[in-house]
């Protein structure tokens, strides 16, 4: 990219500072935060637009780090909104993005969107400002609604997909998390493969590292004699929470002498509001049904500061989605040195190394799932020696090896763009 030029970050939907396990909030919060940070660690001025949902937060905040802002602009009511609502406010969003650019006498050199509301929005700024896109969806519409056939109220709308592929050809460069996703945006929306790069999200190893077992169980008050088999996540139906519930009842019924020190933390959504999320309601009925309310807690949302303690206090992780694109909760447990246990599907099936960080299941299968749970649980020499391999392995995703690769987009984009500028050929909408 073009020396000095700042790098404006779009992340419309959900902001990188949010606490995790919100209906809205998760791995991609994460992934822009920590992008956000290293990027401005190596030197960069990153900006963060994002959509405002609090009219009463600072408008401009500097919380992630030297080098980076975090700029909060009106787009629709500034509360939570249904995300495919916001779609309507984008032209507002997109003027404030100009309006604070001209304010501050800022030319971008990179635009690097996140999600398809983000990439919409960055193809419309190209009109106005002669920068190449680099955009990365996270989650793509056409692979959750695979899944949503099962759930027809989950499938998402003609809208997005049309958007989606609509970004798939204006956009520079798409970064896909991995060689499935690759095969995804080929496939499914006609992308040029020369066009993706295959680049993993990354972990904060600084953060995210081994913890003794007893530090981590007082640093969040659990009983030092407690076994923890851990999930952390939004609550919704894709994440799959009630093949794990299931399977933790097949777990106790089976091993009942493992039952007085069983403890199901599950980090994620608002338990104390149930009445107004219709899936946590219907993972309290169930637990209640199997008869699990002694060992399951719904703890709500946690700050991303005390995630590292949860997931050492752990004896396994359990990430039972039906679909994941990639899986930062995966990543961020083996960087603790605790094992997982996934599905095997999406992102999951690249993470997790079955038999070595962890094991795959199918998805949707809870005697598989029970299975490897009640594997872990009755053999420490296992569980300790995955635990330790899963350390090791994500030490190769620390985020200043993804950062740097990341760069490397950035800088290829900008010299196709200067080329394609110089030849009369630059893509985009004429002003």
């Amino acid at each position: 990219m073009p020396d000095g030029h700042p790098i404006a970050m779009l992340s419309v939907h959900t902001c990188p500072l949010a606490v995790l396990g919100g209906k809205e909030t998760g791995g991609m919060n994460v992934y822009v935060r920590d992008l956000s940070r290293e990027l401005g660690r190596r030197g960069h001025h990153v900006d963060v637009y994002t959509r405002s949902q609090n009219p009463d937060v600072p408008r401009i905040s500097r919380g992630i780090g030297a080098g980076v802002r975090v700029i909060h602009l009106p787009a629709g009511p500034e509360h939570p909104y249904d995300k495919h609502r916001v779609y309507d406010h984008l032209p507002e969003f997109v003027g404030g993005v100009l309006d604070q650019a001209k304010a501050d006498g800022i030319d971008y050199g990179i635009l690097h969107s996140h999600y398809w509301l983000s990439g919409a929005a960055a193809c419309e700024l190209r009109q106005w400002w002669d920068v190449p896109v680099v955009h990365m969806f996270h989650t793509l519409g056409k692979m959750k609604n695979v899944v949503a056939d099962k759930r027809p109220s989950e499938r998402e709308t003609d809208q997005r997909v049309t958007v989606e592929t609509d970004i798939v050809e204006r956009c520079d460069a798409l970064i896909a998390a991995t060689p499935a996703e690759l095969d995804q945006l080929t496939r499914l929306y006609g992308a040029e493969p020369d066009k993706v790069h295959v680049i993993s999200p990354g972990v904060d190893t600084d953060c995210f590292h081994p913890i003794p077992a007893a530090h981590a169980k007082e640093h969040i008050s659990i009983c030092p004699d407690s076994r923890i088999i851990l999930f952390v996540g939004r609550i919704e139906p894709l994440k799959g929470i009630d093949h794990m519930l299931e399977a933790i009842a097949l777990v106790v019924r089976r091993h009942p002498e493992l039952r007085d020190d069983l403890c199901v933390p599950i980090v994620g959504g608002e338990p104390c509001r149930i009445a107004e999320d219709d899936e946590m309601v219907r993972l309290q009925e169930l637990r209640e049904t199997l008869g699990i309310s002694d060992i399951v807690t719904f703890l709500g949302s946690r700050n991303q500061d005390t995630l590292q303690y949860y997931y050492s206090a752990a004896e396994m992780v359990v990430m039972p989605s039906d679909y994941e694109s990639f899986g930062m909760v995966a990543l961020e447990a083996m960087a603790c040195g605790t094992p997982v246990i996934a599905s095997d599907v999406g992102g999951l099936a690249f993470l997790v190394k079955d038999g070595k960080t962890g094991y795959r299941v199918p998805a949707g299968d809870t005697e598989a799932l029970a299975e490897r749970i009640a594997h872990l649980l009755t053999d420490d020499l296992s569980r300790r020696r995955i635990g330790q391999r899963a350390s090791c392995w994500a030490e190769s995703y620390a985020w200043p090896y993804i950062a740097a690769r990341i760069e490397d987009v950035y800088r290829a984009v900008t010299v196709d763009t200067r080329l394609a500028v110089h030849s009369g050929t630059a893509a985009g909408v004429p002003r």
